[in-house]
């Protein structure tokens, strides 16, 4: 509980984006941006997991990513 929705959705997208979890990933990601979370938030997640994570995993995530901005109309 000491964890704000917006700061549990950075985690969260974190975790999913290092797991390869593609339908899981779009939907937490639409839940990061109404919990207040910022595109350019996103795409640091993103990268800083593909060095971790590896780059197929921050490859697919910025897929997702791409898509769920551009049908929110955020690109």
């Amino acid at each position: 509980t000491e964890l704000s929705k917006r700061d549990r959705s950075l985690v969260t997208l974190g975790a999913l984006t290092a797991l390869y979890r593609t339908e899981e990933l779009q939907h937490n990601m639409n839940r990061a941006l109404d919990n207040g979370v910022t595109t350019t938030e996103i795409a640091e997640v993103i990268t800083h997991m593909a060095l971790y994570a590896g780059w197929p995993c921050g490859v697919n995530a910025g897929r997702v990513a791409k898509q769920v901005f551009d049908e929110r109309g955020l690109t």
